[in-house]
């Protein structure tokens, strides 16, 4: 059983970007999808990017948008999310989660995914 803690949410101006941070423990994240997500309140959860950890160093990653960026530090147990140009549609709570790949893949299904962070505030606002 992991132990997900996020970081780096916050405030800021729309057109800003921001580093979220979510440090794995509890064990080794050999063959994991490793998946953000965010959700605003009354709407459902959705995924943002994710990240496999099947084939490192060249780990495959998928976002919905390029301005969300995925990366890892194997050393540290830690996955990143980057979001570039930020906009108030961006304001939710990050989760970051554990989950399981498909052909080696991860995918932004959260019925995929079973462990999760307690999640990070992000506010896009003037």
């Amino acid at each position: 059983q992991f132990k997900l803690v996020e970081s780096g949410g916050g405030l800021v101006q729309p057109g800003g970007s921001l580093r979220l941070s979510c440090v794995v423990s509890g064990g080794t994240l050999d063959y994991y999808a490793i998946g953000w997500f965010r959700q605003v309140p009354g709407k459902e959860r959705e995924g943002v990017a994710c990240l496999s950890t099947a084939d490192p160093p060249r780990e495959y990653t998928l976002a919905i948008e390029d301005r969300f960026t995925v990366s890892r530090d194997i050393a540290n147990n830690t996955i990143y999310l980057r979001i570039n140009s930020l906009n108030v549609e961006d304001t939710a709570v990050y989760y970051c989660a554990v989950g399981v790949l498909l052909f080696r893949r991860c995918v932004l299904q959260i019925n995929e995914y079973d462990q999760w962070g307690q999640g990070t505030q992000v506010t896009v606002s003037s």
